[in-house]
């Protein structure tokens, strides 16, 4: 697991073992200079690769070999965002993705862009069918799962909420239900996950006073969507991933408790990590690999009409 600390240093944990293991935070040794104010954020990791962004840099970064590669910025990008980072394996290349919304464009509230970058042909490709009716919150984050990268974003056509999800290998958008029981809408702090083998949805339920663990046991199967944990709501909690017995590792965000917390699957609280210098700003599960790019980044980039 890869935690961002203070910019623009990182720092590695195991989430399988103690969370009080104390790592200490590595510079990225990017070469280019960055005023103190500034700060990357993860917005994804593939096969040992992080995605890292502060508009209007984009960088890969494998922690492993300390490989790096800047991006050039979306041509079409929009205020709201969905990003998105992922593998084809059918092509052998790796795809950044961007799903932009600008939703205050009253004479064409769809105006919306989805553009992937292709690391293998180093380049920005506008996808066929632009205008798609949906409208995120400001720079979500993409969830890599089963070939395809998965956001919660509102229809606006119709004002509900559904799982939009985006096919690497087809490059299509198709969409997924929510469970029955969000009634097309979901709470605002709810956000995706994969739990063990399976793709999940964690929502804030206030009538309950409850944070609700939701996985779904066949993929793309809306009556398989299950209810199968419960923590209670004292403390504003993000979850990143689950252990290989069933715990889940998070981010807490309350006066007394903030930092990484574990929880079992009864929803007790067993451990808890503080950051010396305050709250993570992003974290994320990632592989480490000795893998290297495809393609040859060096080249102008293009974009594809």
């Amino acid at each position: 697991m890869c935690i961002s600390v203070s910019a623009p240093e990182f720092c590695s944990i195991d989430f399988e073992t103690s969370l009080n293991y104390d790592p200490s935070p590595v510079s990225l040794g990017i070469d280019f200079l960055l005023p103190p104010y500034r700060s990357f954020q993860i917005k994804g990791s593939c096969r040992g690769f992080i995605f890292l962004s502060h508009h209007p840099d984009i960088f890969l970064w494998n922690p492993s070999t300390g490989f790096k590669t800047q991006l050039p910025w979306a041509p079409k990008y929009l205020y709201e965002c969905h990003y998105g980072f992922g593998y084809d394996q059918s092509r052998d290349d790796y795809l950044v993705v961007v799903l932009s919304t600008d939703c205050e464009i009253e004479e064409n509230p769809f105006s919306s862009h989805l553009e992937i970058f292709s690391i293998r042909d180093n380049r920005w490709k506008e996808i066929e069918g632009t205008h798609f009716p949906y409208c995120g919150g400001d720079h979500d984050n993409g969830l890599l799962f089963n070939g395809s990268i998965h956001w919660l974003s509102c229809r606006i056509d119709v004002e509900i909420y559904v799982i939009v999800a985006f096919d690497l290998v087809d490059r299509k958008l198709s969409e997924m239900p929510l469970p029955d029981y969000f009634h097309h809408e979901v709470p605002s702090d709810s956000c995706l996950g994969v739990f063990g083998e399976f793709f999940g949805l964690w929502a804030e339920e206030p009538r309950n006073g409850t944070i609700e663990l939701w996985v779904m046991k066949e993929y793309k199967l809306n009556s398989s969507w299950t209810k199968t944990l419960v923590i209670p709501l004292s403390n504003y909690f993000n979850p990143i991933c689950s252990t290989n017995n069933g715990n889940i590792i998070g981010k807490s965000y309350s006066s007394g408790l903030n930092g990484l917390v574990k929880y079992n699957d009864k929803g007790q609280l067993l451990e808890f990590h503080s950051f010396h210098d305050g709250r993570p700003s992003s974290a994320i599960l990632y592989t480490e690999s000795l893998l290297s790019l495809p393609g040859d980044n060096k080249q102008d980039c293009k974009l594809e009409e």
